[in-house]
């Protein structure tokens, strides 16, 4: 089965960024979510990013309008009956997740691959709770989506080999660089990263040094490009909270706790660049 089209479900920073990497590589793509206005944001979002790759003549103004004219933007899960994958990128909780699965069972066909781009949760368990198990499958992105090349291609246990087949060719033809990996919490990247982003909040706890010179020194002695907070922030505080909560809960082990002050800046809602403070302010 070709992918011609791909639903979005989620047009947020992870779903308007999988919608215009999918759309500028020449794929239709509808991107649904709860609401016009934030259907609206999604949409303005790519356009936005679109608009400065063209201002750094990365692209044309033709090939900018042709990749907006193929993202078709909804609030109807119906819309996504045309496409021969659906991406679920929505908020990185368990539960939602699971209501949006099930609501995407009752209206694709039973061919239809499903992915998630979950950065945590157990490609496993949600596959459980969909009648397409066979054909579910992980689709972890990163942020930014149209910038980063790595995509985490996960397999559930009941997983088969043409769906992964399909998508690890589908991110291949998005001039992606996918690797496999096996169902895991955190699966790879987020296994080693977010421990390391949870032990700078630590260490900013502790008043071992500030927050600059936290993310200088990792920048400056381990060759990163970005400090850890100001990741942390990136990425936002939440989902760095919601991942370690999930190690929690899966592993069982304390060395997965999370830091009391990255819990308490999310309580106060200082979730990174998204609320403009986490760490830093924008």
């Amino acid at each position: 089965m070709g992918i011609t089209t791909v639903g979005i479900v989620g047009a947020g920073t992870m779903g308007n960024g999988i919608a215009q990497a999918c759309a500028v590589k020449g794929l239709n793509v509808v991107m649904v979510d709860v609401s016009d206005a934030a259907v609206a944001k999604g949409v303005n979002t790519v356009s936005g990013s679109l608009e400065r790759l063209l201002k750094k003549e990365k692209i044309t103004a033709a090939d900018k309008d042709a990749a907006l004219a193929r993202i078709l933007g909804s609030t109807h899960y119906d819309d996504l009956k045309g496409a021969q994958l659906v991406i679920e990128a929505a908020t990185e909780n368990h539960a939602l997740k699971v209501q949006i699965l099930q609501q995407l069972d009752t209206i694709l066909a039973p061919e239809v691959i499903v992915a998630t781009n979950t950065s945590s949760i157990s490609i496993t368990k949600l596959a459980a709770v969909t009648r397409r198990a066979d054909r579910f499958i992980g689709m972890h992105f990163f942020n930014p989506v149209p910038m980063m090349a790595l995509v985490e291609i996960i397999r559930g246990l009941q997983t088969s080999d043409a769906t992964h087949d399909a998508v690890h060719a589908m991110a291949i033809a998005l001039g992606k660089t996918p690797i496999t990996v096996k169902n895991n919490p955190g699966f790879v990247v987020n296994r080693i990263l977010v421990p390391m982003i949870n032990e700078a909040f630590f260490v900013l706890a502790e008043g071992l040094a500030t927050a600059d010179d936290i993310d200088a020194g990792m920048k400056l002695g381990c060759n990163q490009p970005i400090g850890p907070l100001a990741l942390a922030d990136m990425i936002g505080l939440d989902v760095c909270l919601a991942v370690m909560d999930v190690y929690v809960a899966e592993f069982a082990d304390s060395k997965y706790r999370p830091c009391p002050l990255l819990k308490e800046m999310v309580a106060a809602g200082r979730l990174g660049r998204k609320t403009g403070q986490g760490v830093y302010k924008y």
